[in-house]
This record gives C-alpha cells, sequence and structure tokens, in this order.
C-alpha cells in the first residue's frame, strides 16, 4: 500500500454488508463525509466482507466505516477486520455503526473495530473520531 499522507483528505469507504438493505443512513454518512471534505467511496448495498477489503486496498483509503442493522455485526465486522489485516492493510482505521446492541461493543473493539457509534450519534462526533484516527494512524 502507498504512504498516506497527511496533506491529501481523508478517503473514506462506507460499508453496507451483508443482507442489510436499509442504507438511509450510511447515505447520510456519505454526505455528511463528504460535506467535511473527505473523499467518499460508497460499496452500494449488500457487500460482503472479501468485497469491502477489496475495495479499501484497490482505493487505498484511510478509513472504511461499517454500517449494519440487521444483527450481524458480531460475524461480519470481525470478517472485514481480518480480511483487511490479511491483506497486510495496517494503516486503515475501522468503525462500526449502527443498531448494535451496548453490549457487543467492547467484543467488536477486541476484534479490531477502532470504535462503534450507535443510533443518534451527532455526526459531528464521528466525523472528528474519523479524522482524529486517521491523523494518528498517519504518524506513525
Amino acid at each position: 500500500m502507498k504512504q498516506k499522507t497527511s496533506s491529501r483528505n481523508i478517503k473514506i469507504l462506507v460499508a453496507k454488508l451483508g443482507l442489510d438493505g436499509h442504507d438511509r443512513g450510511a447515505l447520510v454518512l456519505c454526505r455528511a463525509f463528504r460535506d467535511a471534505g473527505m473523499e467518499v467511496i460508497y460499496s452500494g448495498l449488500f457487500a460482503t466482507p472479501d468485497r469491502i477489503a477489496q475495495i479499501a486496498e484497490d482505493e487505498d483509503v484511510d478509513a472504511v466505516a461499517m454500517s449494519l442493522l440487521n444483527g450481524a455485526h458480531g460475524t461480519l465486522f470481525p470478517r472485514v477486520v481480518k480480511t483487511i489485516q490479511k491483506k497486510g492493510i495496517k494503516d486503515v482505521l475501522i468503525v462500526g455503526g449502527g443498531v448494535i446492541p451496548e453490549i457487543d461493543h467492547a467484543g467488536l473493539v477486541k476484534s479490531g473495530v477502532d470504535h462503534v457509534f450507535g443510533p443518534g450519534t451527532p455526526l459531528p462526533t464521528i466525523i472528528d473520531h474519523i479524522n482524529a484516527g486517521v491523523s494518528k494512524l498517519r504518524k506513525i
């Protein structure tokens, strides 16, 4: 993967995984990230973990924001993390969000997801977290 510099805008992949066909929230995130100056790539609906990892590699993204509402987060989020790691990609911030019970957050973080955002999280909070996380990764 190419060396990422702080001089370019953050490139973020917004990922809709599995059989979750509800993308209104993901589309709101896409617009908010774009309005915050990020370059946004949207996976489209029904993406697999392999597809997300391939897009992350091909597009040299700085962050992956996974959105899931159907309860498969405990399986799909860790699979995305593992698939990205298997590709040798180490400089990508991976976050998740959606309707995810708070009791599941710690397990997802333990699996490699940097942070899990719940329903109603203010958009500036998500954007600030991504900006800070990517900045930290770029300094490593």
